[in-house]
């Protein structure tokens, strides 16, 4: 009965290890391209449990002689192994193009929206600019800290949304996926706060009081009224934007090995994901890595960071779906 015993200890360990390896190699491509090191990833597509178990046993009787006495002996030994072996892939050439350095399609980014995602934090991190409003750039310049009247928006959109006045959905036509927004969506009286965030979204993004359902697509802003023109940013420009919010030693940046932290503006002045440095991260850390001479993690006790983290890692592997690679296969031989 080894093998039942082994799956059911073995698919929630393999599963938590992954999880976590995965989470080291986010934090790792976070931080690496804040000193712009070119990320790598590695996929493990095959995880081979390998277990032996051995038992032996043997007796030895002496009916006995003369002065000698009677004596039986009994001996056995037990040997258990456990030899994994797990095979990676690397992430190149066309796959590594489409999941992380093509820009995510507001197709794939919106919907986690209608599932309950807050509509703030998945802008916040997906989207470079929403009807021309600019959102935080890394390599900026001196404009790098994005547009208030973008946060502003974000903030209006979370409103709706938590009052149930914003609405996104999904549809396929002909094969082709699109995305809507409903703003005021219930058909009940609305609050005067309500309203005046219904007020500041449609005249933010240009668009026409006379409907409540706009279809985003993607691009730069063309003064229509009927749709909500979205830029939307590559895992790589992610995952760049969240490094370049992560503070580090004045030392680094005097040197010249990083760029200054950038700044938050219109409200936001927190990191989307707070990722503290020092020589050494605690014992309890949501996730640790080491680069150079420093560790960096995120506080377990850090819900928003860590829940961010989590989007950041949803968003990955909705990119990577495609890939046919992607799904580790676990063998288990436990004889």
């Amino acid at each position: 009965m080894i093998g039942p015993n082994r799956l059911k200890a073995d698919q929630v360990d393999y599963a938590r290890a992954l999880g976590d390896a995965k989470k080291r190699e986010i934090l790792a491509a976070i931080v690496g391209l804040r000193f712009a090191d070119s990320p790598a990833f590695l996929t493990v597509s095959q995880i081979i449990a390998a277990y032996t178990f051995d038992t032996t046993a043997g007796t030895t009787l002496n009916a006995g002689s003369g002065a000698q006495p009677n004596y039986a002996l009994a001996t056995g030994t037990v040997s258990y192994s456990n030899h994994p072996t797990f095979t990676f892939t690397p992430t190149t050439g066309e796959a590594y193009a489409s999941a992380y350095i093509r820009p995510l399609s507001p197709t794939l980014v919106m919907p986690l929206a209608e599932s309950g995602m807050p509509i703030d934090l998945l802008l916040r991190i997906t989207a470079q600019s929403i009807g021309g409003l600019q959102n935080g750039t890394a390599l900026g310049g001196p404009n790098n800290s994005g547009a208030p009247e973008f946060f502003q928006l974000l903030r209006s959109l979370r409103r709706l949304q938590l009052a149930g006045e914003l609405n996104i959905e999904s549809r396929d036509d002909d094969h082709v996926g699109r995305v809507f927004i409903t703003l005021g969506a219930t058909t009940s009286g609305t609050s005067k706060a309500t309203s005046d965030d219904l007020t500041r979204v449609r005249k933010l993004l240009k668009l026409s009081p006379k409907t409540k359902t706009y279809e985003i697509v993607y691009g730069q802003s063309t003064q229509r009224g009927d749709h909500v023109q979205m830029v939307t940013r590559s895992v790589l420009g992610i995952l760049t934007d969240l490094g370049a919010q992560v503070n580090v030693p004045d030392e680094q940046i005097g040197s010249g090995a990083t760029k200054p932290t950038i700044g938050l503006i219109g409200g936001e002045t927190r990191p989307t994901i707070i990722v503290n440095v020092g020589k050494k991260a605690p014992p309890d850390a949501y996730v640790d890595i080491l680069y150079g001479q420093q560790e960096y993690w995120i506080d377990r006790r850090d819900f928003d960071s860590k829940y961010a983290f989590t989007v950041v890692q949803n968003l990955m592997a909705l990119a990577e779906v495609t890939q046919s690679s992607k799904a580790p296969i676990v063998t288990i031989p436990a004889n």
